[in-house]
């Protein structure tokens, strides 16, 4: 059976631009393999924003393989994965702990009854100036989602991985199992546009961007209640991710978003595992003990 969404192989080799795919034969997850600065040795990380993988009992003998071959690994484990707490922790020889909590929508129930009222009324507001239009050939659109996005870039000062190349978009839009959405308004502009990756039975919201007179016009809204609607059959339910950064403030924008349309979460853990004991010690060598994992990459405790 062909994979999807996070678990496919096309969407990994998206990301490669951030480092080389490794594919885990045994669970059928998938690592990026990055350089280690100023090194000659290379660690893994999970693929942005979510490690999924089709057989989490196979993950630890998949890991062990890695000793040598990488200094350490650390994934953010996907919220509806389905392993025992117990059974994982051991996989990863420096813990699994929990991380972000998720907001998800439960499609079996009415948006009318899960989203709060301020939800429900934007997105009515929303909807009654523009058009929710699923895209039936993502990559035709292309253009006008890189020009969104590169304006989300600017607005809110992006780096790292999230900032991908055009090259990069190119392959997700080619994923299979994407869903993507415009919101047009009465002029015929689109003012903004929202990604899904459909896996299972589970719609993992991917990224979204909007141009000024979209978040003018609260495009937003329409765009997540328009795709629930209309992905609602083709899935059971929608994972919205958690707000932004390590400690995800309850009281930020893109938290109460989220939280607005669920009561709903389930738990994220951060995997952590050193593959290489001796290497790992000689990187750590000198350096101010932190919660930070790796330890070497933490730039505030860096040898002085």
């Amino acid at each position: 059976m062909r994979t999807t969404g996070y678990l496919s192989p096309e969407y990994v080799a998206s990301l490669a631009e951030f480092g080389r795919p490794l594919w885990l034969a045994g669970s059928g997850g998938s690592l990026l393999v990055r350089a280690i600065p100023g090194t000659d040795s290379s660690d893994a990380m999970g693929p942005y924003p979510l490690f999924c993988c089709q057989d989490w009992s196979a993950l630890p003998d998949d890991l062990d393989r890695l000793e040598n071959r990488v200094v350490s690994v650390v994934v953010v484990t996907d919220p509806f994965a389905e392993f025992h707490h117990e059974a994982a922790s051991q996989a990863f020889n420096r813990g699994l702990v929990r991380y972000k909590d998720h907001h998800v929508i439960d499609l079996d129930v009415p948006l009318e009854s899960s989203a709060r009222p301020h939800h429900r009324r934007n997105a009515r507001r929303a909807l009654e100036r523009l058009a929710v239009e699923e895209i039936d050939h993502p990559p035709r659109s292309l253009d006008i989602w890189c020009g969104l996005y590169d304006e989300l870039i600017k607005r809110h000062g992006m780096t790292g991985i999230s900032c991908f190349s055009r090259r990069s978009f190119e392959m997700q839009w080619d994923v299979p199992g994407l869903a993507a959405f415009r919101a047009v308004d009465a002029r015929g502009e689109v003012v903004g546009m929202v990604l899904w990756y459909c896996q299972g039975e589970v719609g993992y919201y991917h990224l979204a961007a909007y141009s000024e007179r979209g978040y003018a016009e609260k495009a937003s809204y329409a765009l997540f209640w328009a795709a629930a609607e209309r992905l609602r059959g083709r899935v059971r339910w929608l994972s919205l991710g958690a707000g932004a950064g390590a400690t995800c403030d309850a009281s930020d924008g893109l938290t109460r978003f989220k939280r607005g349309w669920s009561p709903l979460t389930r738990p994220t853990y951060l995997g952590r595992h050193v593959a290489c004991e001796r290497r790992y010690a000689e990187l750590c060598r000198g350096r101010t003990a932190t919660q930070f994992f790796p330890a070497y990459r933490d730039v505030a405790a860096a040898v002085a």
